[in-house]
């Protein structure tokens, strides 16, 4: 979407590097007859910057480094991903047309469905054979003032950004190749980070359905914070527990309170993806980001979207093969212990060229 690369790269020498609001995530895949096979996996926390955004940046390129430092990784080359407010991911259906009007069309109507002005933007598409006679596909935009501070962040930190790809649909990626839904059933990825929550659908027509949320991990923790007038550091400390604890339960009933914006916010996307594609709800809902890890969460969301909702880790069925020294032992145990965190990084690292 955008950057295009310059060499022709194999794949495993290609990064998947998801870089988040308060955590970078990187990820090194080799495919074989067999499949995928993880080689490098990191991830570092970004040391908290306020409203300082020259503060941010150089955190950011200092968590990219500490994670390359920590996986040893030689390679350069990298595939990153924006989400959030400044993309959008949106299907077309246009009646026949003449090949030489397609891209008129679709950055016509990229204009009338994009949230941002997309004279400043990046818009990719790719047309999607649907058997009538008219013209199909799924358009991606993104402004260019996402896509160059991403860039930058990656350069500084001595890479070269290849590629720039769609959380929303990195997650896809990744959920098409080790997941295997029942024929005919709708299934949504969920991926709750810090400051946006992604919700991918893929229904039985298998076109990509992406909406960003604007709830996400930051804002509940924030009013669970003020309504038990604890700080911010000390509720993460609490709902991120390693086992249940007399703390997590106290704060149990704020939890759901602070994620009910979340919940309608999800319902109403589900309700509008219905009403759009003519289909049934999803059936299954597959969470995985940062806040997934909550005790309690997934389950408080299953319960309130009336869905069987899962902790999404692939990683416990994809071959490792990091080795077996010290820095290997400490990747290894990131994927044990943060494997949904992971996933927008994976997918980014399966993008060919």
């Amino acid at each position: 979407m955008g950057w295009k690369p310059v060499l022709t790269l194999r794949q495993n020498e290609v990064l998947g590097l998801d870089i988040g609001s308060s955590a970078v995530k990187l990820i090194r895949l080799r495919k074989d007859q067999r499949g995928y096979a993880v080689t490098a996996a990191g991830i570092t926390g970004i040391t908290p910057y306020g409203n300082d955004s020259d503060c941010r940046r150089i955190n950011t390129v200092r968590a990219i480094q500490e994670c390359l430092e920590l996986t040893a990784v030689k390679t350069k080359f990298a595939v990153c991903g924006v989400s959030g407010p400044d993309v959008a991911v949106r299907d077309f259906r246009f009646p026949a047309l003449p090949e030489e009007e397609i891209e008129n069309a679709i950055l016509l109507e990229a204009a009338q469905v994009c949230p941002f002005n997309t004279e400043d933007s990046a818009i990719d598409y790719q047309l999607v054979p649907d058997g009538g006679a008219g013209v199909s596909g799924i358009l991606v935009a993104a402004t260019n003032s996402s896509i160059r501070r991403k860039v930058q962040l990656v350069k500084e930190a001595a890479l070269d950004c290849v590629l720039m790809d769609v959380d929303g649909l990195a997650l896809l990626n990744c959920f098409r190749e080790f997941e295997k839904p029942e024929p005919g059933q709708t299934i949504a990825v969920l991926n709750v980070g810090s400051s946006y929550t992604t919700l991918a659908v893929m229904g039985e027509n298998r076109w990509p359905f992406i909406r960003d949320i604007t709830c996400a991990g930051e804002e509940i923790v924030k009013q669970i914070a003020a309504e038990n007038n604890m700080s911010g550091e000390a509720v993460k400390k609490i709902l991120f527990g390693d086992s249940p604890t007399e703390e997590q339960m106290k704060l149990r009933d704020s939890l759901e309170r602070a994620c009910a914006k979340l919940i309608v916010d999800v319902t109403e996307t589900s309700r509008y993806y219905k009403t759009q594609e003519k289909t049934a709800a999803f059936q299954k809902l597959f969470v995985c980001g940062g806040f997934a890890q909550v005790a309690g969460f997934v389950e408080l969301l299953g319960s309130k979207l009336a869905v069987n909702a899962v902790l999404w880790n692939p990683f416990e069925k994809i071959r490792c093969q990091i080795g077996r020294n010290h820095r290997s032992v400490i990747q290894k145990n990131v994927l044990a212990k943060n494997g949904s965190v992971m996933l927008v990084a994976a997918g980014l690292a399966m993008r060919e060229f």
